[in-house]
């Protein structure tokens, strides 16, 4: 390809990415620290008006739990806790104490004591409230305050909290929790899929928070690279915009500097760069879904190939009463223990779950386990064998657990209102159930923003699922392999 042909190309490529690549960056830059901006949030009214709480639906409402000496219901889900009665007519603001910042309160399970203490779990902590009080208070973990927790359950007078890599079990009063790891499980071949790894590899958490500082170093890299090659483009315009107006000008040496870091920096940081456009590129459909389907040996000395088997793996657990075992659902699929600490062993008969992981699983009146996740709601009857689509009625085959996408995205259920048994969807959420007008204004956490930024469903909706990242992705490694050849070839002529 001709010089001038590579030119055009950095160029128009370069014009056109440069607002979204810079989007990229610093939305990126955000969700590498999640818990250092979990306190920041913006006014949910300034945004798209998608982006507001209707019918209880974008996990507002997550679960709901009856109280056992009253005729109240606690709800919780992405905006915190609201009190109200079965026929959920009215509701109190019930986050009193929690920690500032919707993602603080960002609940994601909660149970009631036999004292009638409730406890409840967020991404950050563990909070309680005791009967009388009014406001929760933070229940310290062991060596958790970096981890993100994931669920809370309650059975056989066992507390668990479960993290991403750890259980926290308690035992009544409740008070003293354990940090509990897990043995690998003998079901267990040692690989994970490739879709993680290519994930964490974008991130940098690969290898930890020294591999996330070269992530956040190159953000910054493509940062610079886009804003001298903005100043290399406009300096000849502002320059000769200035001198017709007899105004003196530094526009040439301006855009011989920018040009100077554009040229250094591209060329020695093009495999980084590259690399982490690359592994973005990957993460959505098309290629998503064969990343997915493969299994690899964990890269050595990663954080895949940790003490810890089950590292950033699990999501929830429950315990169940008719076959006295303890149940969990982890990225792997779900498992058995006969007790807390011993095997998991695989299930390998269990309901499809979307890559997000599980928002419900409890048991309906009939005893069966509801399953639901984006990938719709299944009831799984484990003494029978039998898994059914609680939308369609059909019985599934012995299925694994991964699935990718469903007719309905399940974010949250709840038997304890009047209305009787419903099923809380993402996007449709649960009309029949009344949601007051000052929730769908309830802040969003500047992640979440930064998260919707990156996936571009801030830009296009769902429909950027697939496309945006996958056009802009391609369009950026274009853009960088054009500036490599030009200023190659530039090095070869002179």
């Amino acid at each position: 390809m001709k010089k001038v042909t590579w030119r055009r190309h950095h160029k128009w490529f370069g014009l056109i990415l440069c607002f979204f690549l810079l989007m990229f960056c610093l939305s990126g830059i955000v969700l590498n620290h999640r818990r250092g901006v979990a306190g920041v949030d913006l006014p949910r009214a300034g945004l798209l008006g998608g982006y507001r709480y209707t019918s209880w639906g974008g996990g507002l409402m997550r679960g709901t739990l009856a109280r056992r000496d009253s005729a109240s219901v606690l709800v919780y889900g992405s905006g915190g806790l609201w009190l109200t009665s079965p026929e959920a007519t009215e509701f109190v603001d019930y986050n009193d104490g929690l920690p500032r910042g919707a993602d603080y309160r960002n609940i994601r399970g909660v149970v009631e004591t036999r004292d009638g203490s409730l406890y409840a779990v967020g991404h950050w902590g563990l909070y309680v409230r005791r009967p009388g009080a009014d406001a929760w208070t933070a229940v310290s973990l062991p060596a958790a305050r970096d981890e993100r927790l994931t669920d809370l359950t309650l059975g056989a007078d066992t507390m668990v909290v479960v993290s991403r890599s750890y259980m926290y079990v308690a035992t009544a009063p409740y008070t003293h929790f354990t940090r509990l790891q897990l043995p690998a499980s003998p079901d267990a071949d040692g690989r994970v899929t490739l879709f993680r790894t290519v994930w964490l590899l974008h991130s940098g958490e690969l290898f930890g928070r020294a591999g996330q500082t070269v992530v956040d170093l190159v953000a910054i890299v493509l940062i610079v690279l886009s804003v001298t090659g903005l100043i290399v483009w406009l300096s000849p315009k502002w320059g000769k915009w200035r001198r017709r107006r007899g105004l003196p000008t530094r526009a040439a040496q301006t855009m011989r500097i920018s040009l100077l870091w554009h040229d250094r920096l591209g060329r020695t940081t093009i495999v980084l760069t590259l690399l982490l456009c690359l592994t973005g590129w990957c993460l959505r459909p098309p290629l998503m879904i064969p990343l997915a389907m493969n299994r690899v040996k964990p890269v050595p000395g990663s954080t895949l190939g940790g003490r810890n088997p089950w590292h950033d793996r699990l999501r929830m657990a429950r315990y169940d009463s008719v076959a006295g075992d303890w149940l969990i659902s982890t990225s792997e699929g779900f498992y058995a223990m006969a007790t807390l600490g011993s095997e998991p062993r695989a299930l390998p008969a269990a309901p499809p779950v979307s890559a997000m992981g599980l928002n419900v699983w409890q048991k309906d009146h009939t005893g069966r386990w509801l399953c639901g996740s984006f990938s719709g709601l299944y009831a799984w009857d484990r003494t029978a064998g039998s898994i059914v689509d609680h939308h369609t009625g059909d019985t599934l085959e012995a299925h694994g657990s991964h699935s990718f996408f469903g007719s309905v995205s399940v974010s949250g259920y709840t038997a304890d209102l009047s209305v009787g048994p419903t099923v809380v969807s993402y996007g449709a959420g649960a009309p029949a159930i009344h949601q007051p007008a000052p929730l769908s204004r309830l802040p969003m956490s500047l992640w979440n923003v930064a998260l919707e930024i990156h996936v571009g469903r801030f830009y296009m909706g769902s429909l950027a699922t697939l496309l945006f990242v996958f056009v802009m992705g391609g369009a950026a490694m274009w853009c960088l392999w054009s500036g490599w050849k030009l200023r190659r070839r530039k090095g070869k002529s002179a």
